[in-house]
């Protein structure tokens, strides 16, 4: 053999190595989704209850963030932005009833099947994707096990959700633990990938806890009203808030007239399913470790949105941009996340869900996506902290306000049904009318309407945004800082879909980075 083809032959051999060895360390991903879970219920947010011990644990050896924020708060829209990277203005699903409207060019599962994964939902969906896009589908809901040829005992649960627990439960659940929903799906979640080789991405998906807010013992007596703390706000700072949460307050009060009373319970029940999810994710996860996966997958522990939780003494979600609706807890765990025992500095969106996926696959962001990559931070390297330095959410379908005046009742617009406790629907034509955005930046938060109304609040001062500081003469400086980021923001995500068919060439950071420094 001469030179010429022995150098030939070890250069093959190399590439085939390498590719084999690439291929070995494609990392498996689990994205761990829960609906309407607000972020500072939590130990490590400083919560003085034992609510997400195991979570708090994995976030400390890993990566978590306390600035991770939904593109809206509402089911649908976020959950179409995380799986195409884009937010609810440029994926036209600004509501849950918009989800056919969808707007992209591929998404994170289209990506993932190129790179030869097998795809998975066990859960709840509420977003685009059918389940012939995925190769596995087990769908779950508010209301049960979205399939035909139920067990007795998914049944039951079904027809007890469905029934008498459709508005809220007060009680312990008579649902026994086994039959609860995240410890069924965790178990089918399992199964299925125990069957799989690598690579493969799940989406393991809780419908809860998500309203009607039952659980089971123990769960139930672990967070009884009593050992609670109390909200730091309640019915009484509604008066400094906008139109939309009062009459979100009348629609909650109209539908449910003990509500003020039952507040306590329906909070404990709230927290006792984040802790019941705690423990489902602890038993998903540490089975994957018992079996070798760990280290070769990446897990995303996060939620859709927020809840109230009685903040403003309201519960589920609906009117405005408060903190405990739009941000959400956010944690990275596993292969290649370096360890960073407090929360990262950067301001994040569930829109870097996907292109940090991307990064971390090794495909490259697909264009359109407006997320960014994390993978960078997530694995220790640098990263422009100017890129990272803000967030925006976006809020309402557009049009003007829906108010009080107009000739419109709950009962007619179909947010209310009579003689039925907790029947109504928060997202409606008031609470989601016309059009908000909000911008965190640091400690500091802007809220503007298309009215050009403005809210300016400190949140380590002001926590829950009862102090509106936006016009006040002391913070004009402030003010006018966050007025410019917000209009940087909504520049920045004009969509550049479809891109122009001749001649022009367009311009894509690798990681999505709009800043450098």
């Amino acid at each position: 053999m001469n030179n010429i083809s022995f150098s030939l032959v070890v250069a093959v051999a190399s590439v085939s190595i390498s590719a084999i060895a690439q291929q070995t360390k494609t990392p498996n991903v689990v994205l761990i989704m829960t609906d309407q879970q607000r972020a500072d219920l939590c130990g490590r947010e400083g919560f003085p209850m034992d609510i997400t011990p195991y979570v708090d644990s994995l976030a400390h050896q890993n990566t978590w963030f306390d600035k991770a924020y939904t593109v809206a708060p509402a089911s649908s829209p976020a959950r179409c932005s995380m799986f195409t990277g884009r937010f609810p203005s440029a994926t036209h699903v600004r509501t849950n009833h918009n989800v056919l409207d969808v707007y992209y060019r591929k998404d994170m599962v289209h990506v993932f099947k190129e790179k030869g994964y097998k795809t998975a939902l066990v859960g709840k969906n509420h977003s685009y994707l059918k389940p012939t896009d995925m190769d596995h589908w087990i769908e779950y809901g508010h209301w049960g096990k979205s399939v035909k040829n139920k067990t007795e005992g998914e049944k039951k649960l079904a027809n007890f959700l469905d029934k008498d627990a459709r508005g809220q439960w007060l009680e312990p659940s008579p649902i026994p633990l086994e039959q609860q929903q995240p410890v069924t799906i965790v178990n089918e979640a399992l199964d299925w990938i125990k069957t799989q080789e690598n690579p493969f991405f799940i989406w393991v998906s809780f419908p809860e806890p998500h309203n009607p807010y039952q659980v089971c013992e123990p769960y139930y007596s672990m967070f009884a009203p009593k050992k609670l703390p109390q909200p730091r706000t309640g019915r009484k700072d509604l008066a400094r808030k906008s139109e939309k949460y009062q009459i979100l307050a009348e629609l909650e009060d109209d539908s449910c007239p003990d509500l003020q009373k039952d507040l306590p319970r329906l909070r404990g029940n709230y927290m006792g399913m984040i802790r019941l999810i705690d423990d489902q994710v602890k038993r998903l996860i540490e089975t994957l470790k018992a079996e070798g996966k760990y280290e070769n997958t990446i897990f995303i522990i996060l939620s859709d949105h927020g809840d109230y939780c009685g903040e403003y003494g309201l519960i589920r979600k609906g009117a405005g941009t408060p903190e405990s609706l739009t941000r959400i807890p956010m944690v990275w765990a596993g292969a290649g996340i370096s360890k960073q025992q407090k929360p990262m500095e950067a301001h994040v969106s569930i829109a870097d869900i996907f292109p940090t996926l991307c990064t971390a696959i090794g495909a490259d962001i697909p264009v359109g996506v407006q997320g960014r990559s994390l993978w960078p931070m997530l694995t220790g390297k640098s990263y422009p902290k100017r890129e990272f330095s803000s967030m925006i959410v976006e809020q309402g379908f557009g049009g003007e306000d829906f108010t009080r005046e107009e000739p419109l009742s709950f009962q007619k617009e179909g947010a209310f049904t009579p003689n039925k406790i907790a029947h109504f629907d928060e997202l409606n034509t008031w609470t989601q009318s016309g059009t908000q955005r909000m911008v965190r930046k640091g400690d500091w938060k802007l809220i503007l309407d298309n009215y050009g109304r403005g809210e300016l609040y400190n949140l380590k001062k002001d926590p829950s945004e009862i102090s509106n500081l936006f016009d006040n003469k002391k913070y004009v400086a402030k003010q006018s800082e966050l007025l410019q980021e917000a209009l940087v923001w909504n520049l920045r995500l004009q969509d550049p879909l479809p891109v122009p068919r001749h001649r022009y060439s367009f311009i894509q950071n690798p990681y999505n980075y709009h800043f450098k420094d």
